[in-house]
Formats: structure tokens, C-alpha cells, sequence
């Protein structure tokens, strides 16, 4: 390894033994090997420490911390320690396939100095027939014809959910531009990657990279309750740009709280669910085919012996 590798790829890790392995293997499986690894265990109690030291690679890495302190420091800590030109971020239960950072780096590399990163699709496994199903209707109903890459469109298209990604596994970007930014808000447990990702777009443009070259492993979703300080914070963090995008009618606030209204439903929380759903929504077609979908998703919850 040289003493700059071209690429840190950060890995933050929380009780994580069991799975840890396959995050790194599939890091050094690259076939950009111009690499360092760098395993962050955020006070993990199991295993996780005697896997990543049983490595006998001088790429891979080990930082800890004496207790836990959430995904965002964890990121925070592996983006200090990182000494390469791009930082690559992988959670700990996900994992790449081997030509993820080369086609990535091929497409900066064929564009101009202010595009600073890439992010590209992702594929799903573990996901039951209901998860796949899930994943059809919001691909149907969610996702838009919205721009996938650049500055301040992409901001938009992310900020008001048109497009998702997901950054802790998908996102390669200048340690340069990192360092502009001020890292991860380590107040959030959820969004902590977009709202990243918006303050980088502040400082140059994201390429897309449309092909599934990062495969997550579905573990379950925070519960609906944790969303809601989450995305308070989250759009209030980016107030700014709230207030423009809702200027031009792009109806940002909305569109979130819709989201909650999902998180919500799926869980069965009728009520509180009601909370955030406007009357309109049931004269918007697509916004009442998320209620009626979210909706039987909470009806099997409940069945399931799922919330009150």
C-alpha cells in the first residue's frame, strides 16, 4: 500500500462480528487496489475487534471508541484517520461488488474539477415478498423522472424525495470536500447521509453511477417515532434551501410529512399517523395509493401482533 492510497473506505461498526467480515472482504475484493480500509468499532461488546485485527492486510485498519456514540461519529472518526485523495463510505452489514470504486473513479475521472463525487445504485437482498412488493410500489410511486446527478438539482431532487440513495454505502467523494463540510451531524441517527450529501452539493456535484454495484442486506428500519426529531432536525438543518424549493413550489415539507405519515402506517399507529396527514392527500391520486399501501402494510403489523 502506498502512503496515500487513492481511496479510505470507511467503515463504522457497532456489535457487528458476525457480519463485519463480508464489509471488508468485499473492500479488498476492489479491483481499485490503491486502498486503505478503515474499520471504526463504535464500543462494540462482541467479537467485532479480534475479527478486523485477524486480517493480515496492511490496507485494513482498526479505530475504536471507549463507548458508543452513534453511526455519525463512527463515520467522523474514519474520515479523521483517512489519508486518501477520496473517501469511500460502507456499513458495516453491507457490501460492494468488485468494480464499484473503478467505475465510480472512471466517471470522475471523464469529468471536470467540480464534479467532487459519485454515489451509485443499490440492490437489496434479504427482503421478504412483501419487502419486494414494497420496493415495486415505491419505485412506482416515489421515485420521478427527477435529475440523479449534479449541484443544486440534486440537492432538490434528495431534499423533497424524488430521488433516494443511500450514502453510508453508496458514496465516494473528495476528503477535500469533507473536510469543507464539517462532516456527519452527529445529533442525527437518520438522514445523517443525506443531510452530508446536501452540504456537498453546496461545494461541487455528485455523478450517478446507474448500475447496482452496492448490495445492502435489509435489517429492519428505525421505528416511526425516531423519524420524527430526526426529519425535524434534518429539514431545519437546511432551512435555507427548504424555503427556496418551497418558493418555486416544490412542496418539501409536505412530501416529508407524508413520509411520516408511511413510517406511521406501517406500523400500525393509526392515529398518530393522522398526526401528519393532511385532507388534501386524499385528492392527490398518488399520495392516497401510499395511504391505502401503507395502510396494509400496518393491517399486517397488527395481525403480526405488531403496535396498538
Amino acid at each position: 500500500m502506498t502512503d496515500s492510497p487513492r481511496v479510505s473506505v470507511v467503515i463504522p461498526a457497532y456489535e457487528r462480528g458476525d457480519v463485519i467480515g463480508r464489509a471488508i472482504d468485499s473492500a479488498l475484493a476492489q479491483t481499485v487496489d490503491d486502498t486503505e480500509v478503515l474499520v471504526v468499532d463504535d464500543g462494540s461488546g462482541d467479537d467485532t475487534r479480534a475479527v478486523v485485527e485477524g486480517y493480515d492486510d496492511p490496507r485494513v485498519r482498526y479505530l475504536s471508541h471507549e463507548t458508543n456514540r452513534g453511526v455519525s461519529a463512527a463515520r467522523n472518526t474514519g474520515v479523521d484517520a483517512a489519508t486518501g485523495a477520496y473517501v469511500a463510505f460502507l456499513d458495516s452489514d453491507d457490501e460492494w461488488l468488485p468494480r464499484k470504486l473503478e467505475r465510480q473513479l472512471a466517471v470522475l475521472d471523464d469529468r471536470g474539477e467540480e464534479w467532487v463525487g459519485a454515489y451509485c445504485d443499490v440492490a437489496t437482498a434479504g427482503l421478504s415478498a412483501l419487502g419486494r412488493l414494497a420496493t415495486v410500489v415505491s419505485d412506482r410511486l416515489f421515485r420521478s423522472s427527477a435529475p440523479r446527478e449534479g449541484g443544486r438539482e440534486l440537492a432538490a431532487s434528495l431534499l423533497s424525495m424524488q430521488v433516494f440513495m443511500g450514502p453510508g454505502s453508496t458514496l465516494v467523494v473528495e476528503r477535500a470536500v469533507l473536510d469543507e463540510t464539517g462532516g456527519f451531524d452527529e445529533d442525527l441517527s437518520i438522514y445523517e447521509d443525506w443531510d452530508l450529501v446536501l452540504r456537498v452539493l453546496a461545494a461541487g456535484k455528485l455523478a450517478y453511477v446507474d448500475e447496482p454495484l452496492a448490495l445492502t442486506h435489509f435489517t429492519g428500519d428505525a421505528p416511526a417515532a425516531a423519524y420524527v426529531e430526526n426529519d425535524r432536525r434534518y429539514l431545519d438543518r437546511n432551512a435555507a434551501l427548504v424555503a427556496e424549493l418551497e418558493a418555486e413550489g416544490i412542496p418539501v415539507r409536505r412530501v416529508h410529512r407524508m413520509g411520516l405519515v408511511g413510517h406511521f402506517l406501517a406500523e400500525g399507529r393509526f392515529d398518530e399517523a393522522t398526526d401528519y396527514l393532511d385532507v388534501g392527500a386524499l385528492a392527490r391520486p398518488k399520495d392516497l395509493a401510499r395511504v391505502v399501501f401503507w395502510s396494509v402494510l400496518g393491517l399486517r403489523a397488527l395481525a403480526a401482533g405488531g403496535p396498538e
